[in-house]
């Protein structure tokens, strides 16, 4: 039988207020003195609840912007796939 350990679970809500208080100004130990919070799971948190401002109109989350370099990053893949495709494919003249 294995012992779970006491480690507190936290709501999705509570982390995310928890950010805002340090993108509010208050410090990471601050935070922990107040809450009980490790550093670890604040950074951690700080890293996957923060916002990005991208214009006036839009603010994309950690999360979202993971998802967006993973798909760059696939599409950047699937071009030089097509690229190495269309060099093989593509007849190739003396006069070049």
């Amino acid at each position: 039988m294995s012992t779970k350990s006491s480690c507190p679970k936290y709501t999705e809500e509570f982390k995310k207020t928890i950010v805002s208080l340090y993108q509010n100004g208050k410090t990471y130990s601050q935070i922990q003195k107040e809450y009980g919070v490790s550093s670890s799971a604040l950074s951690n948190w700080v890293r996957k609840y923060s916002q990005v401002r991208v214009d006036d109109d839009t603010i994309l989350s950690a999360q979202q912007i993971k998802a967006l370099q993973k798909r760059n990053a696939e599409l950047e893949e699937e071009n030089l796939i097509l690229k190495k495709a269309i060099a093989i494919f593509t007849p190739h003249s003396d006069r070049d």
